[in-house]
């Protein structure tokens, strides 16, 4: 048998990442596949140079987070918690309420926080979404192509 030529996996450096900028319409995406889609395209594993320690992932701009879709009774079930410090300051919300409030996007920032890694890095990644509750976003300089879910 011939010599069989060893090729080395390569690594991304964080230099060699030219980071593109995505524009997604979340209006009736359902919210779960709207942030698995996301949190892949954040993380950079579309990507041939894909490396789980370097944050290779692209921008994204979500629009109309106002209107984003949650299937079943989610909407009056799913329930939001956090915690003031205080002892039994449990506090928590519906989904529902949190839709209604002054700041929908949150709904989707949560789920796609849940879907990265719980890190420096998962939050570094976390930087470059831009979640914006209606129509308008102030990235028109980027030029960000429009992504499709379908």
């Amino acid at each position: 048998m011939g010599a069989v030529a060893h090729r080395a996996t390569r690594s991304a450096k964080a230099s060699d990442v030219e980071r593109r900028w995505y524009l997604i319409d979340a209006s009736d995406a359902v919210l779960g596949r709207l942030a698995t889609r996301v949190a892949s395209i954040l993380r950079g594993k579309h990507r041939p140079i894909y490396t789980p320690h370097v944050d290779t992932g692209e921008f994204i701009v979500i629009v109309n987070a106002e209107k984003v879709r949650l299937t079943g009774r989610k909407l009056e079930q799913k329930t939001y918690y956090r915690h003031t410090g205080w002892t039994g300051h449990l506090k928590s919300t519906t989904a529902a309420k949190v839709l209604a409030s002054p700041h929908p996007e949150r709904v989707i920032e949560h789920a796609v926080r849940g879907m990265l890694p719980k890190n420096a890095l998962g939050r570094k990644m976390l930087s470059k979404l831009k979640v914006y509750a209606g129509p308008e976003h102030p990235h028109a300089a980027q030029k960000p192509e429009v992504l499709s879910l379908a």
